[in-house]
């Protein structure tokens, strides 16, 4: 049986590719926002496309292996001539292909369509996620991976399992796929290429279905993507690639995707911690260049000096021992450096970026562990970086570019986290960004403080509202005695509560009712208007509401509100205005 990828069939797919990349370059490139708004990810794709097209697909090798080869060229040529990171994401399509078809020939040379297509879409995803130093979810990778996931699905539960097995979409039925070899199939042979090629369609077609609705999905979307209202363009590109390969098999492709968000996500959410990729000084040059077989460890290492020199780093492989190497950095100099102690580099590229434009005036950022106080800061138009672990000083870093503000402030919301802080801030200055940190000390210090920011203020008169705020709301915990221990309070035993404030344990309790109580009634001492509570994720809710009861009763003149912190440190904090 005939490959369902023969030559033909690759270049119908790479021209139909360049053609509807030519149509929709203006769109993509237009929406262009992430990693960096260079609006170039169309243009890079349709690039990528073209020098992939020009690759030699027919030759004179025998027939079964004229596709591997075939599928081969394609990738070689992809990779040679990839642009951006974009592109270097869809050479590697090609080269999962090619990879593919190679060990397919060798394990089962009639492996069908459905199989194929989804050994070579897991395979791609696997090396673009590997070729991509720093990978996030809400982009083409996740449009990637959505597509591999979905052929997959479909063939492990048996319906494309075979030449005659049953629909790879809803409603539609497979073409039963001659065989010459079956003496009920002969004088059908030329009927081989149009079996598979109806079977590969609706395959195609199940890939592309799954990408477009990923790429509509507003979960995990970068921050840059969500507060522009876009899809990520990448992503975009490769369902324009997917819905090429539905109509070069002769299937019917889906409307073209819309470049437009779904819905609004978390935009004002930065995690860290490993999802958040690590970012240097803004990027100022693209740079990318050709490694022609550089040894396995020289590559490794290049990818990690190019990740210390900027951001937006992709080493793509072309399956034959050659890098393609890509780049955003303001070195450009120790960006091509680097390749050439790996190697000899060809093709140097670089390329000047336009500088990032702040899409709003000023923004408070704030370092939040708990789900439940971000919820709040989130409410109350603050924007979040989850502190959980602490963030390091790329991550702050990343986290006030997000925010997409000319002056932003920041509440570390920790005494600790004030240093890392100043650093990023101290850094990002030379971007043009101005960042003031306010002092708060704890998450309710930074809640006040956000409570009074009022944009229509005088930006130096905001921060030094925001300032007083913070230094006038004091804060304390209850915490649970882990062992023995000598305080300030005396001595405790485990399972013992720990009143503290100001970083000192001043009062030990027989349980959270009791330590609350205290606490509170301590806190009020010198006076306040407000008492707020944040009850931890092992809280329940009678110990905020037995509170706020007594507190009504014993200070009639203090306001008491209870919300669910969820942190997992203290059971309940305390903060008093």
């Amino acid at each position: 049986m005939a490959s369902p990828f023969d030559p033909a069939l690759l270049r119908r797919w790479i021209d139909a590719a360049a053609e509807r990349l030519t149509a929709g370059r203006a769109e993509i490139d237009r929406i262009n926002v992430f990693p960096v708004a260079d609006h170039d990810t169309g243009s890079n794709l349709l690039l990528t496309a073209r020098a992939a097209a020009s690759a030699p697909l027919d030759g004179d090798a025998a027939e079964d292996v004229r596709p591997v080869r075939a599928a081969s060229a394609l990738a070689a040529a992809a990779v040679r001539g990839a642009r951006g990171n974009s592109g270097l994401i869809l050479s590697q399509l090609f080269r999962g292909l090619a990879e593919e078809l190679e060990a397919a020939a060798a394990r089962r040379p009639n492996t069908p369509a459905g199989e194929l297509l989804a050994g070579a879409l897991r395979r791609a995803a696997a090396l673009a996620a590997v070729a991509v130093s720093a990978p996030r979810p809400g982009t083409a990778l996740t449009v990637l991976d959505a597509a591999a996931a979905a052929v997959a699905a479909r063939v492990a539960a048996g319906t494309a399992s075979g030449p005659a097995s049953g629909p790879l979409v809803p409603g539609a039925t497979l073409t039963r796929v001659a065989d010459p070899a079956d003496p009920a199939d002969a004088g059908h042979g030329t009927d081989v290429g149009h079996g598979t090629t109806v079977a590969l369609a609706e395959a195609a077609r199940v890939a592309a279905d799954a990408a477009r609705a990923a790429l509509a999905r507003s979960t995990g979307r970068p921050p840059e993507l969500v507060r522009a209202g876009v899809v990520d363009a990448g992503g975009l590109g490769l369902v324009v690639v997917l819905d090429a390969l539905v109509a070069a098999a002769g299937g019917d492709p889906a409307p073209p995707p819309s470049s437009q968000a779904a819905g609004p996500g978390p935009a004002s959410t930065v995690t860290a911690g490993g999802e958040l990729v690590p970012w240097v000084p803004q990027p100022v040059y693209e740079v990318s260049y050709w490694l022609p077989a550089p040894d396995p460890a020289a590559v490794e290492t290049l990818r990690a000096r190019l990740a210390g020199l900027g951001d937006s780093v992709g080493l793509a492989g072309d399956g034959s021992g050659g890098v393609m190497v890509h780049v955003h950095t303001t070195e450009a100099g120790p960006a091509v450096e680097a390749g050439l102690a790996a190697g000899r580099p060809s093709g140097i590229r670089i390329e000047a970026l336009p500088p990032a434009s702040p899409s709003r005036d000023r923004a408070v950022l704030l370092m939040i562990e708990s789900s439940g106080a971000g919820a709040l800061a989130r409410a109350a138009g603050g924007n979040v970086l989850v502190a959980d672990p602490d963030p390091t000083v790329d991550e702050v870093l990343a986290a006030i570019r997000a925010t997409g503000a000319e002056h932003v402030v920041v509440l570390p919301c920790a005494t600790h986290r004030r240093t890392v802080t100043e650093t990023a801030a101290e850094r990002v200055r030379f971007e043009g960004i101005d960042v003031v940190v306010v002092p708060a000390s704890s998450v309710l210090q930074g809640l006040a403080a956000l409570a009074v920011h009022d944009p229509a203020r005088r930006a130096p008169d905001d921060v030094v509202a925001m300032a007083e705020a913070a230094a006038a709301t004091r804060t304390g915990g209850l915490a649970v005695a882990e062992a023995e221990a000598l305080t300030w309070a005396g001595p405790c035993r485990p399972g013992e509560i720990l009143g503290i404030s100001d970083g000192e344990v001043v009062l030990i309790a027989p349980d959270l009712a009791v330590g609350a109580l205290w606490l509170a009634h301590r806190m009020l001492t010198p006076g306040g208007e407000l008492v707020t509570v944040l009850l931890g994720s092992a809280a329940p809710d009678e110990l905020g509401e037995r509170l706020a009861e007594d507190l009504r009763r014993t200070h009639p003149e203090v306001d008491v509100v209870v919300h669910r912190g969820e942190q997992g440190d203290y059971p309940l904090v305390l903060g008093v205005e």
